[in-house]
């Protein structure tokens, strides 16, 4: 489907506005605009016999410029280059391409030829994964920013599963108006822009456009996401978005905690993920963790059939606990009525012949009264 002019208008506002990307200790802020590092990258990359096939933007952020006015906003900025890697070497270019890229945005004053690629990624590279398989085979790159909006550079070779939910699977082919970037310093108006196409990964893009629209949660297979789609979903949720069919959602929950659980068999693993999460999907905020986590537990409670009783209590208990802190953390006390508190007496309360209360001999009257 193609862009209308209003769409692209917000495209062209993404990729010219300059992202800081935040250095650790005394290295400087670097001040990049997306068009400009997405070109250079793909010159390196070409410059050293990598094709490049095509570059999308992907994600939350395609999501945003589909339908901007549904309350979702976006906070990575998820770029795609399509690339083969059929070997450890290209795995090395595509990295050392990124890193020299980063160097040319560094203040004129900075003495470059003293800076290595080792210094750049400690200092700027918020992480980096690299995924070799069978069926996939893709690298990604994500430069830091403290306010959670990442630069996240994504190197395909092969992917076999390219979105959770049918609202993230949106992505938007940039080629046409990269190549317009490159021509031309004019900018763009709404008699002389390129055609910009989206697809949806999905695969029915009229459908998915209608789930984005109207707030509506559907996936496919949530087995094959790596920790089932979980913590996505009560992402979903937290945020006012309804099942699209309620009774198959009940089925596809089942499958994600299984998954979950598969790639996070160990409470402490689960508990690293969830914080993880946390961390960079509610930067700003910090009010809507607690609603996050109790809506996670609610799903965990009532969908997982995988686990062992005492397995799923260590769960829940963790979750639980994680919430407690994030109220505590915000100096927040719960609503009592959504409460509950446990009482369990002591056995010989229930002795009729036990005083609940003693007279200490010379002493005024001590009253020991069980909890209603």
């Amino acid at each position: 489907s193609y862009l209308t002019w209003d769409q692209i208008k917000i495209l062209d506002q993404v990729l010219t506005e300059a992202i800081p990307i935040h250095g650790r200790g005394n290295f400087p802020t670097l001040e990049v605009k997306p068009k400009d590092i997405i070109h250079m990258v793909k010159e390196q990359l070409i410059e050293k016999q990598i094709h490049v096939r095509d570059i999308r933007l992907n994600g939350s952020t395609a999501s945003h410029i589909l339908v901007k006015h549904n309350g979702t906003s976006y906070k990575d900025l998820d770029i795609i280059f399509g690339v083969e890697l059929p070997s450890e070497f290209e795995f090395q270019i595509v990295k050392e391409a990124v890193l020299n890229c980063l160097l040319d945005f560094l203040p004129k004053c900075v003495n470059k030829q003293k800076i290595t690629a080792q210094t750049m990624k400690d200092a700027y590279v918020q992480k980096m994964v690299k995924v070799s398989t069978d069926h996939d085979r893709w690298s990604l790159i994500s430069l830091s920013n403290n306010s959670g909006k990442n630069v996240e550079l994504k190197f395909v070779s092969s992917l076999r599963r390219q979105f959770e939910f049918s609202v993230d699977s949106f992505q938007i082919i940039l080629d046409s108006i990269l190549a317009v970037y490159r021509a031309s310093e004019r900018p763009l108006t709404q008699d002389c822009h390129p055609a910009v196409i989206a697809e949806s990964m999905y695969g029915d893009f009229n459908q998915a456009m209608d789930h984005l629209r109207y707030k509506l949660i559907s996936t496919r297979n949530p087995e094959e996401i790596r920790g089932g789609g979980l913590l996505k979903y009560s992402n979903l949720l937290v945020r006012d978005f309804k099942p699209a069919d309620e009774a198959e959602i009940k089925s596809l929950e089942r499958y994600m905690c299984s998954r979950f659980f598969i790639d996070f068999p160990d409470v402490a693993e689960q508990q690293r993920k969830i914080e993880s999460y946390l961390r960079n999907h509610f930067i700003g905020e910090e009010k809507s963790k607690y609603d996050y986590l109790m809506t996670l537990r609610g799903v965990v409670n009532k969908s997982t059939v995988c686990l062992m009783g005492h397995e799923r209590r260590q769960t829940l208990n963790m979750i639980t606990i994680l919430a407690l802190k994030v109220l505590g953390e915000q100096n927040i006390i719960p609503n009592a009525a959504n409460v509950t508190c446990y009482y369990q007496p002591a056995p010989y309360i229930s002795d009729r012949n036990f005083s609940n209360y003693y007279i200490a001999h010379g002493q005024p009257p001590v009253f020991y009264q069980p909890y209603p």
